[in-house]
């Protein structure tokens, strides 16, 4: 290999270039499953690896004992050994924390003197494209001994390596402690809102004064159906993202689904609702979601489009549909066994219909705030977080 584009200045000098074979002693497994549960050395399968993640026990508390990993032709994989997935999912790579025994899905290196373990498993985790391509292609790809070894390495001084692998397992700490703030953010933020909408947990008036008590609402007393037709032939279709709310279907799926002619469809404007009455994964009854993205764009008419009237914060019924509040009310018209390639038959008389549990707009504004701070800080660490990772 030529000497790396970016490098530590106390270090010169070409990289070799090895199959990882001859770096490495290799283990590969015995029979496909152990008889004996009853010991205590982890008996490791392929869902047990986390990429770049260090393998200590198995998710199933398999154990198996030295007598019976004999017997069934499985050694044991030492502790700052590397374990790779060698069949369906090629590449998962991880180091190992302690004595551990793989099934045969998985593949072992253990590293010789001048391979730091560490940086061994760095170097692989960048080779799943080898892996893929020398991959035997069957309905499960899966690759053999003589594949496995055949993975080229470069690799410097075991110095280099050591300070490499310092460098970016710090960026890995990095990583971790941010998705741990994401996901504890994530955490107390549902908590909250279990507690606000719950009205466990109330605001008070500037002045310290209690708000007046919530009322329940017809979703049609308060908001208003948007019906108007994109007579202007507005090209921004969109679609409703769980994560990213409404979104250009080109921006999201790379590819317009729309029909050619988008005239028919509904123009919605900034700050107006659409619901999608299909059913997801964390939207039981369906997703709805408000333009912020754009100033206008066009929906499909099977979406049931709304904007809430003065007097109302758009953003409070934002966290008020995404905390799924609506959902209990939705069950009740949503006629039985009427669900039909996952969309919900819901007339809209009964959408316009539900109640909604609706607080004082001076309430209904404190919570706003509130809850857009704590997504605004979850969004920072996310951003922080995703150039972090592209920075590795």
């Amino acid at each position: 290999m030529s000497v790396p584009k970016l490098r530590f200045k106390e270090f010169k000098g070409k990289w070799e270039d090895k199959k990882i074979g001859s770096i490495c002693d290799s283990i590969v497994p015995g029979r496909n499953k152990p008889v004996d549960f009853d010991g205590n050395i982890p008996w490791i399968t392929t869902p047990d690896i986390e990429q770049n993640g260090i393998i200590y026990d198995s998710k199933k508390g398999l154990r198996v004992t030295k007598e019976e990993a004999k017997k069934v032709g499985s050694k044991i994989v030492p502790k700052n050994s590397i374990i790779i997935s060698c069949v369906g999912d090629l590449g998962l790579v991880a180091v190992v924390g302690n004595e551990i025994i793989i099934n045969q899905q998985l593949h072992a290196f253990i590293p010789k003197e001048d391979i730091y373990y560490q940086f061994l498993l760095y170097s692989l985790s960048i080779r799943r494209g080898y892996m893929e391509k020398v991959a035997t292609k069957t309905a499960v790809p899966y690759m053999n001994k003589d594949n496995c070894n055949s993975i080229p390495i470069s690799y410097p001084s075991y110095k280099e390596q050591s300070k490499i692998a310092d460098f970016l397992m710090a960026v890995d700490e990095k990583i971790a402690q941010l998705t741990q703030k994401c996901e504890l953010l994530a955490r107390y933020k549902k908590g909250v809102m279990q507690q606000i909408f719950s009205q466990e947990l109330r605001f008070k008036d500037d002045d310290g004064s209690d708000f007046p008590d919530w009322e329940d609402k017809k979703l049609k007393d308060i908001a208003t159906r948007v019906t108007r037709k994109n007579k202007e032939d507005n090209k921004n279709v969109l679609t409703i993202s769980a994560q990213q709310g409404l979104i250009n279907q080109e921006e999201f799926f790379n590819k317009s689904v729309s029909a050619k002619d988008v005239r028919n469809y509904y123009l919605i404007h900034e700050g107006e609702f659409a619901y999608n009455k299909s059913y997801s994964n964390g939207y039981p009854m369906g997703a709805i979601k408000c333009l912020n993205r754009y100033k206008k764009g066009v929906v499909s008419t099977l979406y049931i489009c709304f904007k809430f009237q003065d007097g109302n914060v758009n953003s409070f019924f934002e966290q008020y549909f995404e905390s799924g509040l609506q959902n209990q009310e939705i069950e009740k018209v949503a006629q039985e066994g009427a669900r039909n390639h996952g969309l919900l038959n819901i007339g809209l008389d009964d959408f316009f219909s539900i109640y909604l549990t609706v607080p004082s707009f001076q309430e209904q504004t404190k919570i706003s705030n509130f809850l857009t701070s704590i997504d605004e800080k979850i969004t920072e660490t996310q951003t922080y977080l995703d150039t972090v990772k592209q920075y590795k």
